[in-house]
């Protein structure tokens, strides 16, 4: 077994975060809230992706399972929250566009920790 079987299966067992959020933003109280949950993402390893989308790459699904459940755990009391987990490979086959044109995705640096 080489090292690209051990690359193949390791495009399988780590795992990206996506997590999607719709908060209030009307009252100083919702946007606090709100700045406060983005805020407990960034501390946690997560990188804005879009607007309301945070990614983060972890290297196992145990490693994804405990910080999904720091999203779970800092959760604000109103809005709409998403937590999505998917492999690596399935991460890869994402098709990203500005505008109509095509664009390669560059992972997140956290990913280089790995290695």
């Amino acid at each position: 077994m080489g090292n690209n079987h051990f690359s193949r299966l390791n495009e399988y067992r780590s795992m990206w975060i996506l997590v999607f959020f719709d908060l209030p933003t009307e009252t100083k109280k919702d946007r606090r809230a709100a700045t406060h949950f983005r805020k407990n993402l960034l501390d946690d390893g997560f990188t804005m992706f879009q607007f309301s989308i945070y990614i983060r790459f972890c290297a196992s699904r145990e490693n994804a399972d405990v910080h999904t459940k720091r999203v779970k755990n800092n959760l604000p009391e109103f809005g709409k929250v998403g937590v999505l987990q998917i492999t690596d490979k399935q991460f890869g086959m994402i098709q990203l566009f500005y505008g109509q044109k095509s664009v390669v995705l560059e992972k997140p640096a956290q990913q280089l920790e790995l290695f």
